[in-house]
């Protein structure tokens, strides 16, 4: 089973994403131009896959935190 957390884009380089979560940060390839720095996304298999609203993502960092300790 896969989790998948939503992350913060902290830096944007070619077509590369830096995300943020919190205790690391990881690279994800970005396949469409629609991202920018700060967006919340989901990344899967190393790709940028999908961008999530920020309030829905702080509701979900903030339970996954609650329950995931």
């Amino acid at each position: 089973m896969c989790l998948a957390v939503p992350g913060k884009i902290v830096e944007i380089k070619d077509d590369k994403a830096i995300v943020d979560y919190g205790v690391e940060k990881r690279e994800g390839a970005i396949v469409e131009d629609i991202y920018k720095e700060g967006d919340y996304v989901i990344i899967q298999g190393g790709v940028v896959v999908m961008k999530i609203p920020e309030e829905e993502a702080i509701t979900a960092l903030k339970t996954y935190q609650e329950n995931f300790k």
